[in-house]
């Protein structure tokens, strides 16, 4: 026994108390469990008289709940018969709740063993049927064969209804019918779905590395456009609007230095540093001669 084993007959408890509400009944507060759930063909809501009056058969399923269900062991399955059933019917019963057990061996199973009583209290919901005589077995037989002349029929109506279809139809009608059965997962159909899934997100990620490098190259395209129309042209650094420098003006002024033949005038000169060209200099002690000349005066005369 675990806890988690425990927790879960309990959380199974609570689902099923709050479905069946006061048809709920729990016998037994310690492990292991004890679940009795009373069934009938037709919910009337609780109200007695009409119940008693619409439903002519109606029975108790009690569970006992072994320590290690739903994972190890199915539950112990028994009928109480609240009215209108016989031996032979409570036998069927108990043997149809057990079957449903083993169907769903492993998983929480009461609630789909109380449908399927439910539903068989449903289709036999008559009077005399707890009646061993004669007449009682002549009417259960009557019914059971009116079922299924009805499932019979109901057949043949759908398989007429299939005939008559055309080929798109009949292949839409497989298709949802695949729909609803489901696939069965194998190894082979889960490496199938792997190998697929695998590729599919390869793929997106590819396409998101593209795109990426893409709005990147187009990025810096943007960039290299922005820059060159930035640049200034020819024309704007020779011209007068770039505000760097006028070609046409530096010419026009070289042009009037070269003509311009008037003398300077004094003031626009400004002050003179006189002494710069102090005629008492004596100019006579610099030696203006090269070193040239030095190298000459060196030299011996030829003789």
């Amino acid at each position: 026994m675990s806890d988690q084993h425990r927790e879960e007959q309990e959380m199974e408890a609570e689902a099923l108390e709050a479905i069946f509400d006061t048809a709920y009944e729990s016998r037994s507060s310690e492990q292991p469990f004890v679940w009795a759930v009373k069934l009938a063909p037709v919910d009337c809501g609780g109200d007695a008289d009409e119940e008693e009056a619409a439903n002519h058969v109606m029975v108790k399923l009690v569970a006992t709940i072994p320590l290690d269900y739903p994972e190890e062991t199915l539950p112990q399955l028994d009928l109480e018969i609240i009215k209108g059933l016989s031996e032979d019917n409570k036998k069927e019963l108990v043997q149809l709740a057990n079957e449903e057990a083993e169907a769903n061996a492993g998983m929480p199973a009461i609630f789909a063993v109380c449908e399927v009583v439910r539903e068989w209290l449903a289709d036999n919901n008559v009077k005399g049927l707890d009646d061993a005589s004669m007449h009682a077995q002549m009417m259960k037989k009557r019914k059971d064969a009116e079922k299924q002349k009805a499932q019979a029929a109901q057949q043949f109506e759908s398989q007429k209804k299939k005939d008559g279809m055309s080929a798109t139809e009949k292949e839409e009608m497989e298709v949802r019918k695949r729909r609803e059965e489901g696939t069965q997962v194998t190894d082979a159909t889960f490496a199938e779905w792997f190998d697929k899934f695998t590729a599919e997100m390869e793929q997106i990620k590819e396409d998101k590395r593209a795109a990426l490098a893409e709005d990147s190259k187009k990025e810096k395209s943007a960039t290299n456009i922005a820059t060159m129309e930035e640049r200034l042209t020819g024309f704007q650094v020779f011209s007068e609007k770039s505000g760097v420098f006028n070609l046409e003006k530096l010419e026009a002024a070289a042009e009037e230095l070269e003509n311009d033949t008037s003398a300077l005038d004094p003031e626009e000169m400004g002050d003179v540093d006189e002494q710069l060209f102090d005629d008492d200099e004596d100019l006579d002690d610099l030696d203006f001669e090269s070193d040239d000349d030095e190298e000459d005066s060196d030299e011996e005369p030829d003789i």
